[in-house]
């Protein structure tokens, strides 16, 4: 039997709970904070949503200990715990709203997206209690369990401070040494990029008689700038965040706001170049290849260009801000020239 189909009606207040819950997951997804002319304490933000999430955790853990094994709890127990869980998933939500944008979108939204799962997972465990048989705790409720515990442990590794933007660049970074970012220098220096995937037949004169599968002068030719404009863009971010880590500061929304562009269009750089990579195997479009040497380029010149009026660049990022837009120009020229050629 499960709680759903119990005959105390303990399923009511579990239901009712779903929907609650439900609906202040809706709200927190897609809501905006309250914006305060007063003073935002952000240590006391910090130490009262981490209590917040720590009663959640243990509701949800009071939860499902409850409906682990017979007897059921009485209606009256199951609308007692169901307030119990509501009250701090309320407290949570509204902990959640005193982050005023003021402290950055992107902490903001590290904190909405944290707040969100702990909900989803708290939605998850009631929806498999209100449709498990009640004959022991099954392994679906332990998961589900578990899942909350997992979500609620996420706030632990939230950059409690005004840090968040360096660490935001820092993933950027991280998220540019993916292993197709190295393709270009391994495609350089191959001359049949599917010698791992197709297979010829050796018994015949023309081993895989389709050149499609084979890159040919031209291309490799163009593969050489496009392989630097990569580069180039690997050692943008890594400046940027050297400039962050060096000079970045929170102290104003100003100076705050500034940062947040710089993570968001940071964002950008490594899908761009992996779209870019992609295009270069053979049959190589040069349209395509163009296309996204362009928007590439377009990246890097924003970020140079945020980078340059910001407060994170001092004298010595100037250079290489500088040095990057040449080294960008060039490249681009190149595999312009190299693409139109013969065409």
């Amino acid at each position: 039997m499960s709680a759903d189909n119990s005959g105390g009606n303990v399923s009511v207040p579990l239901r009712n709970l779903l929907n609650s819950i439900q609906c202040i997951r809706d709200r927190v997804r897609d809501g905006e904070s309250n914006e305060s002319d007063g003073a935002f304490n952000l240590s006391n933000f910090w130490d009262t949503l981490n209590q917040a999430v720590k009663a959640v955790s243990q509701e949800a853990t009071k939860l499902s200990l409850a409906f682990s094994k017979p007897p059921l709890p009485s209606q009256q127990d199951g609308e007692k715990l169901s307030e119990s869980i509501l009250k701090s998933v309320l407290t949570l939500s509204t902990v959640y709203y005193w982050l005023p944008k003021s402290q950055g979108v992107s902490l903001r939204r590290q904190v909405r997206d944290a707040t969100v799962e702990v909900l989803e997972g708290v939605t998850q465990l009631l929806e498999v209690i209100l449709s498990s048989p009640l004959q022991s705790l099954s392994q679906e409720q332990l998961t589900s369990t578990g899942g909350v515990w997992s979500a609620c442990d996420q706030f632990a590794q939230l950059p409690q401070g005004r840090t968040m933007m360096m660490l935001s660049l820092f993933l950027c970074e991280v998220l540019t040494n993916t292993p197709t970012f190295e393709h270009p220098q391994a495609l350089s220096e191959a001359e049949d990029p599917f010698s791992d995937v197709l297979d010829d037949d050796q018994d015949e004169e023309n081993p895989r008689g389709n050149q499609d599968t084979y890159w040919s002068e031209k291309d490799r030719r163009v593969i050489g700038p496009c392989q630097g404009l990569m580069k180039a863009a690997t050692a943008c971010l890594r400046k940027l965040t050297s400039a962050v880590k060096a000079n970045g500061d929170c102290s104003t929304a100003q100076n705050v706001a500034q940062l947040d562009d710089l993570a968001d269009i940071s964002k950008e750089i490594s899908p761009g170049a992996d779209d870019l990579a992609l295009c270069l195997y053979p049959p190589m479009d040069y349209s395509g290849v163009e296309n996204n040497v362009r928007h590439t380029l377009a990246h890097i010149i924003i970020i140079a260009n945020k980078t340059q009026s910001s407060h994170a660049c001092g004298e010595s990022e100037l250079t290489w801000v500088q040095f990057l837009e040449g080294a960008v120009d060039h490249n681009l020229q190149k595999a312009k020239d190299l693409i139109q050629q013969d065409s």
